[in-house]
Order: C-alpha cells, then structure tokens, then sequence
C-alpha cells in the first residue's frame, strides 16, 4: 500500500470553520508539512497507517485552533507550527486507540484504520504517534507547553477510562457524563487553545481565557455530536446513525431520555442499552423516546449553554478578524449536520 501524503479536505460548502481556517492558511499549509515529514518511519506500516487515518480527513479544528490562538495572541515565530502538529498527532492517536476500544468499523465514512490493518498495529501506530508528539513538544523548549500538553494526554485517557466506567450503565447521572465528555473530548479543545498563548508569551489570564474557550467550546462540540448519532438529518445526509446506540454508550441523550421514561421506558433502554439486546426497530424506538421526551432538543440547548460560556471567555481579546471567526466557530460547531 503506498503511503498517503496528500489529506487536503474534502471541498463542501463555506463554513465559519473554513473562514477560520482560511485566515491560519499559510500556518496550517506548513502544518501539514510537518505532519507528513514526522509520521515518516523505516518500519513500513507507521507511515501507511498513519497516513490512511489522517488523510480520511476531518474538520483539522484543534491543530487550526492552535494557529488562531496564537495569531491572536499576536505570535511571530514558528513553534505554533509544530505546536498545532502535536495537537493532531495527539487526536490521531486517540483515535486508533478508541476506534480499537469501540470495535468501531468505520470512521468518518470510511473502514476504520483498525478494520484494514487490525488492531494490534492501530494501537502500536496509536503509541507511535504519542511519542513524536512528545519530541516535538521538548523542541519547543518550553516546560509550560509541555506540562500542558502531557497533562492534556493522561486527562484525555482518563476520560477514556471513565467512560468505560459509564458505557452500559443507564443510572450514569449528567454530572458522570460531562466528566467524561470533558476529559476525553474537551480538554484536549482547551490545551490546543491555551498552548497558543503560552508559545506568545501573554499573561495567564489570556492562556487561562483561551483555555475556557477551547474547554467549553469542546463540551459543546461533544454534546452536539452526541445528538447528530441519534439524528434523522445523518441519515439523509447517508452518514451512520446510531454508532453509540448499537455500542451501548451512555450519552447525555439517553441520560435525558431514561430521567424522563416511564417504568416501561426505562426497561427498554436497560435492555438495549445495558444487555446490548438489539432488535429491528429499537433504534427508531429510541429516536422515538428522545423526541417524546425532548432530549436531543435539550442537549443542543446544554451546548448553546456552553457556546456562551465560550464566547464569554474571548472577551479579554481585542477585536479583529481571528476573534471574530473563532466566535463563529461557536454557532458552527453547534448548528453543523455532521
């Protein structure tokens, strides 16, 4: 299998997520050089591994976060480059070692990295990663980015861990769920912002600001997600629904839906969701419940709850383009279809 060296996006209609990135653009380019020289190996399978998962693409938000936050911050040199590599070889790698964890076939359309080259090497490319991650944090020569970004590592997997916990468990409360969704999703949203003031050298209570924003902005960025997998809009769209339903995770959706149900109701999601006993139809009966019950409804509104909080959190920045796209990207990640 020859190795994959080009991962540009998909093109698709202008979002603010495009705006954003088109300001980081000569930044991100340079990204992606990076990337493509630092996932090389001898050992032939890194490479091509590697480069099957990133060049499946995504929405590249957290490394270009990384570029804003320190364009904003008012940086002139170049170690938020690499700054904003480390930042997707940590998410990549976190990524093989879910895709493993959830027995997930597919990822973002496509056969997951674990399904064509199996599990023992996605995790092991999943280590890879991790650590030219960490060589390129130590040539930053910066104790606070690495401190930063280490402690964002072992909190992303303790998230994992803590959803292990809550996986199948349908008495797992909102406060358990948001502890979850916090670790293994936003943190690593808050460390990619606040590395961008700490490379610039501005005061904590810029990074500390930046860190809230990406915080909360990953919270929201999480809970929506967690909707879109119960949503009839996916399946229009020809996406998969119903990933976290069929592995029996618990979500803020089904937390919502299982409060509100009725003794009857709440037997269903103990056995589908706790006995993984699935039969034709639970799917659109669980859909069912939660539009019974307003739960997907209510969970956008936890992210727009966590929006605000985001946008709050930028107000110490004075005004000017990035500021103002990163404050779009608040009603992007919250509105989006995929």
């Amino acid at each position: 299998m020859a190795v994959v060296t080009n991962f540009e996006p998909k093109r698709r209609k202008s979002t603010p997520l495009d705006d954003l990135t088109a300001l980081v653009a000569e930044d991100l380019s340079a990204v992606n050089q990076i990337i493509l020289d630092r996932m090389q190996s001898s050992v032939e399978m890194i490479p091509q591994l590697a480069g099957y998962l990133i060049a499946a693409g995504g929405k590249r938000l957290r490394p270009v976060l990384t570029l804003a936050a320190a364009n904003m911050c008012g940086y002139q040199g170049e170690h938020h480059r690499l700054l904003a590599a480390v930042v997707e070889f940590i998410h990549s790698a976190t990524l093989l070692h879910d895709d493993v964890v959830d027995e997930s076939d597919l990822r973002r359309g496509m056969a997951s990295a674990n399904a064509v080259f199996g599990n023992k090497a996605s995790v092991l490319v999943g280590d890879f990663l991790f650590s030219r991650a960490f060589e390129m944090m130590v040539e930053v020569q910066s104790l606070d980015v690495l401190r930063i970004l280490s402690g964002a590592s072992a909190i992303i997997a303790e998230g994992e861990v803590l959803q292990l916990r809550t996986t199948n468990d349908t008495e797992t409360s909102e406060q358990a769920y948001l502890e979850v969704i916090k670790g293994k999703t936003a943190e690593l949203f808050a460390a990619a912002c606040r590395v961008g003031a700490v490379v610039a050298a501005r005061p904590q209570a810029e990074e500390l600001a930046l860190y809230d924003y990406g915080m909360n902005l990953g919270i929201a960025f999480q809970l929506v997600d967690d909707v879109l997998d119960y949503s009839a809009l996916q399946a229009k769209l020809g996406k998969t629904v119903g990933d976290d339903f069929r592995e029996g995770k618990i979500t803020l959706p089904v937390v919502l839906a299982f409060r509100r149900g009725n003794d009857e109701e709440r037997a269903f999601w103990r056995r589908v969701m706790e006995e993984l006993d699935q039969k034709d139809g639970d799917l659109e009966h669980a859909q069912a419940l939660m539009a019974r019950h307003n739960a997907l409804k209510d969970t956008v509104e936890r992210a727009r709850h966590y929006g605000s909080i985001a946008r709050d959190s930028l107000g110490l920045f004075a005004d000017g383009p990035v500021k103002q796209a990163l404050l779009e990207v608040i009603d992007f990640v919250i509105d989006r279809d995929f």
